[in-house]
């Protein structure tokens, strides 16, 4: 309960910031952006956010699941560790080297944020298959079940909420790191909080800057609400 107060008081805090600036007409010889240029990019921001974390759904659970096969499992450090190398690469500087590569547009920025939210999906994924009791596996071998249904009936829904956790942390990461979209000819609230950058106005920097602080928090929220829905009853533990 002390969480969710939380929450919504910063939540609160953000829109009220928002609402302000926006209320004024210009901030010193600059106009403020309006209410439809906040929905538009928000609009923007959120499709950059889903498609990235989509894409990276969708790829790292596929490797996670190959990775930990007997027959992949060498490749395991190989494929973690490049993960790694993805993450620790400045978010800046990523997206920078997306430019030469790809040009400007929506897609060097989707590459760029599917590459840096990859790693907590993967390694999320990766352990929880791994830190499954092997008992439960040797059951369902001798049940009769192929390795394709215990992947799919037993490894995939066991590991469902260590999963989910990292679905959670690489959006929080990447609607972070989607503001810096605008440097590839990307849109979202980039394209606010650079301006404000630009043109050195702290309150169009806030402009920009609050709703994205927002809706990491929704979106982060919300996922962990999936998350707690999703786990199944035996894996939860009473306060």
């Amino acid at each position: 309960m002390r969480r969710l107060v939380i929450i919504l008081t910063i939540s609160a805090v953000l829109i009220g910031v928002t609402a302000w600036v926006t209320s004024m007409e210009k901030v010193g010889v600059f106009d403020v952006f309006t209410w439809g240029d906040l929905a538009n990019e928000a609009r923007n921001h959120f499709w950059m956010v889903f498609v990235a974390v989509g894409i990276a759904t969708g790829v790292g659970v596929l490797l996670a699941v190959l990775v930990t096969r007997p027959r992949f499992s060498k490749l395991a450090t190989l494929v973690i560790g490049t993960g790694n190398v993805g993450q620790s690469i400045p978010s800046l500087a990523l997206i920078a080297i997306m430019l030469p590569l790809l040009g400007l547009g929506f897609k060097s920025v989707i590459v760029a944020l599917f590459i840096y939210g990859l790693l907590p999906i993967l390694r999320n994924s990766y352990a929880g298959i791994r830190n499954i009791d092997p008992a439960v596996i040797e059951s369902a071998r001798g049940m009769g079940m192929s390795r394709l249904q215990i992947a799919r009936k037993i490894e995939l829904p066991l590991a469902r909420p260590v999963i989910m956790a990292g679905i959670r942390i690489s959006t929080i990461i990447t609607v972070g790191t989607a503001e810096l979209a605008v440097l590839v000819g990307g849109n979202g609230f980039g394209r606010i909080t650079f301006t404000g950058v630009f043109a050195y106005e702290p309150l169009l920097i806030l402009q920009g800057a609050a709703p994205t602080a927002l809706m990491a928090i929704i979106l982060g929220f919300m996922l962990e609400l999936v998350e707690r829905r999703i786990t199944p009853r035996g894996l939860k533990v009473e306060a």
